[in-house]
């Protein structure tokens, strides 16, 4: 186990939020042999996905194509432990995300544990379900910090509320916005775009700065998972990407000492791979709302990986020993062109799940890559569906019908 201890960490700030937690040690004798290429450190952050429950439809929407049902999520106290094992582990940082979390009633007992435990809670939400009486315990619990999802600038709150199937709810995100920064809480604000809202990254920027943001990231959306069904929807051309690339630059200078700007670029106008996760099995732990173990919050749609879980075994030995995190961990299991390749411990050879969605095989070169066999018929795909009319959104929801826009919204079920 790693020999950070929870109380000198619970220190860190937002501005850093990727240290690295240091060398841990093992000595369990069962260890398989591992890849000498890698030494496996302690985890920086813990990615807790605490339900799939959430009131939006988004039709990028990056959880799992099959939804973990409510009454197999982990209970209070087994959160409560998971969050005390991650301290143990070395974790600096929790990510309380979902689905929407907040549709969890026990959201401030977890939070209280974490902060307890000396971790850096970061609360990822909607917004759209949150009363400010409930933030307000939530920051007494001991809540560091949030990050708000957006869709549009509120001047577009029509497109924003289309976009997430849900009305009024970019109206509700200024608001929370607004109580994060009144009292006193770090704020992040994440827009997930394409080809429906790229056209505003520049006034997108403004608005985070207007809303008391440090941090915004311009996150072009992933397409795996439920992202993939609509990906002839949301793809932008490579020349608007282009464009809202150069306003992103020109706005990290402008802005420069106000706000950070984030930006991931979408993989299929990529020269080379993202690094994804920093490297699977290297410094991230995405927990499912059941308690699966995952290496990325992709993981599940690798079909032949096994996952363990948290009700079986503690935290630390699935990091170090399991099979889904030994499977591509390092660089030894690289075929060609990675193997050779003098970028293998910078991107890793791309993304796992989106090489086994593309090719078959997880261990073939992610076709983000140049590099890829099938780079160019990859990026040919996405040159010819962003150039064609964007079909209906599929948005996600049972049947994945189109949602009655004049409908208001019906809190989802709030039970733990």
């Amino acid at each position: 186990m790693s020999e950070t201890a929870p109380s000198q960490v619970k220190h860190v700030k937002e501005e850093m939020l990727t240290m690295d937690a240091g060398e841990m040690r093992c000595e369990a004798s069962s260890s398989p042999t591992p890849d000498p290429s890698c030494a496996i450190r302690a985890p920086i952050g813990l990615l807790a996905e605490l339900t799939h429950r959430c009131p939006l439809q988004c039709p990028y929407c990056s959880n799992p194509l099959e939804l973990e049902k409510v009454n197999t999520e982990l209970t209070t106290e087994e959160w409560q432990k998971v969050m005390r094992q991650a301290a143990q582990l070395g974790i600096l940082q929790v990510h309380l995300s979902g689905g929407e979390p907040t549709a969890r009633r026990d959201l401030e007992e977890i939070v209280k544990t974490a902060s307890e435990a000396g971790l850096y809670t970061n609360l990822i939400t909607a917004a759209v379900l949150l009363k400010r009486d409930r933030l307000e315990k939530l920051k007494e619990c001991g809540l560091d910090h949030v990050q708000i999802s957006i869709q549009d600038v509120d001047t577009a709150a029509e497109n924003a509320d289309r976009i997430a199937g849900y009305k009024g709810g970019s109206e509700k995100k200024k608001i929370v916005a607004g109580w994060v920064r009144e009292l006193g809480l770090p704020l992040t604000i994440n827009a997930p775009i394409h080809r429906h809202n790229i056209h505003s990254v520049e006034a997108i920027i403004n608005y985070a700065v207007e809303l008391g943001a440090g941090r915004v990231e311009i996150a072009h959306v992933q397409y795996y998972a439920w992202a993939l069904k609509n990906r002839a929807s949301l793809m932008p051309t490579r020349e608007a990407f282009m464009e809202a690339a150069r306003i992103v630059e020109r706005e990290r200078e402008r802005l420069k000492g106000v706000i950070v700007i984030d930006a991931v670029v979408p993989d299929y106008y990529a020269k080379f791979p993202k690094p994804c996760m920093g490297g699977w099995g290297r410094g991230i732990i995405n927990i499912t709302p059941s308690g699966r173990v995952l290496p990325c919050h992709a993981a599940e749609s690798i079909t032949h990986l096994e996952f363990d879980n948290v009700r079986d075994k503690p935290l630390g030995e699935i990091w170090l020993n399991g099979s889904a995190f030994q499977k591509y961990r390092g660089t030894s299991w690289m075929k060609e062109p990675c193997r050779s390749c003098p970028r293998r411990e910078i991107d890793f050879g791309g993304c796992r799940c989106q090489a086994f969605a593309l090719t078959g095989d997880a261990a073939n070169t992610d076709p983000a890559c140049s590099l890829s066999p099938l780079h160019l018929d990859w990026a040919k795909v996405a040159d010819v569906e962003s150039h064609q009319s964007p079909p209906a959104f599929v948005y996600r929801r049972p049947g994945g019908a189109t949602p009655k826009p004049a409908v208001e919204k019906t809190p989802v079920p709030s039970d733990a």
